[in-house]
């Protein structure tokens, strides 16, 4: 099967007057049609940065400075402003952390539902309403024809987060780029909004680009997860594979901070350091200064996704011509 999104070598880069920052650096991968690929790291880790690289929202001076992103075979990273916002909310809908500052607080959200249909589909005022209604039906709003005229500040962390949801779907995308979408909500909230986003990605074929810290929501939504480190990716690959036998030793110590059920722990591990700054990685592997298995050939070399196990990890101990000795983790 074709992928619906394909991110090859992607670059991005911010001047300043010290020099040129690197926020990503070569970053690969590829969503296929109705998949949810999680995205997950340490703060800085430029998992954000990736998905408002896809939806075209990079701060200025921030620009792509190498590589592709292609939807459906178009690349769409070096379109014009006027058709990329054709593109954006359209074909790829973004779904960000606080609904608070993302919802128009001058405005009801069903005049929010209403504009963005209006402006991505052929119909008119009275369809779109009803439309929005149908939509905040959808996503669990009670009441919707009634609640559709209340402004964000009259709806709960939950519905807004809900509205939200509603909001980057009504244009019919075909993926949408969902930013941290549970984090400011409880975690009763969180399995509603979980259970909505899997709903429709089954229901209407919409892949999910998942963007989070928490390795729950990925394991419980997710099909693939990608970890990503100092604007790389250290490993790709089935969730259940990454979770129960993590390749890579940045991935490992992710999954190893996690708490076990099973049983009582005095002390988690934790990963000694912290992630590097933009102007300080590290020659080789950008995790060697925190790794317990470096060796030299990972402070001079950068290693990329070569095949492990189950998964797709970017380290040496996966390398062919590794010692027997050190090829594990």
């Amino acid at each position: 099967m074709q992928p619906l999104l394909q991110v090859r070598d992607l670059v991005v880069e911010f001047p300043t007057r010290r020099g040129t920052l690197r926020a990503l650096d070569r970053v690969s991968f590829d969503i296929a049609p109705g998949e949810v690929l999680g995205v997950v790291g340490e703060s800085g880790a430029g998992k954000s940065m990736t998905g408002a690289a896809i939806i075209g929202l990079l701060e200025p001076p921030g620009r792509v400075a190498g590589g592709s992103i292609t939807l459906r075979g178009e690349r769409i990273d070096n379109l014009p402003p006027r058709e990329m916002r054709k593109v954006r909310g359209k074909r790829i809908g973004a779904i960000f952390q606080d609904p608070l500052t993302t919802l128009n607080p001058l405005y009801t959200v069903g005049h929010q539902l209403v504009e963005t249909m209006r402006t991505h589909l052929a119909i008119d005022a009275a369809e779109a309403r009803r439309r929005a209604v149908g939509w905040l039906e959808m996503v669990g709003i009670p009441a919707a024809s009634e609640r559709i005229d209340a402004y964000p500040h009259q709806f709960s962390g939950g519905m807004r987060q809900r509205v939200v949801i509603a909001l980057a779907l009504c244009a019919e995308p075909e993926m949408v780029v969902a930013d941290e979408p549970t984090t400011a909500l409880d975690v009763s909230i969180q399995a509603q909004v979980i259970a909505l986003l899997k709903r429709l990605t089954r229901e209407k074929g919409t892949s999910v680009m998942l963007i989070t810290h928490d390795m729950g929501v990925i394991a419980e939504t997710a099909d693939r997860v990608a970890v990503m480190y100092a604007g790389r990716v250290a490993e790709i690959g089935p969730v259940r594979s990454v979770v129960k036998a993590a390749a890579h030793p940045y991935s490992a110590g992710l999954m190893a901070s996690i708490p076990p059920l099973s049983h009582k722990v005095d002390q988690l591990p934790q990963i000694d350091g912290a992630m590097p700054r933009l102007n300080a990685i590290p020659q080789g592997c950008a995790y060697n200064p925190r790794c317990p298995h470096v060796f030299d050939r990972c402070k001079v070399e950068r290693p990329e996704l070569l095949q492990a196990p189950e998964t797709r990890a970017a380290c040496w101990l996966f390398d062919s011509d590794a010692p027997r000795e050190r090829a594990h983790v």
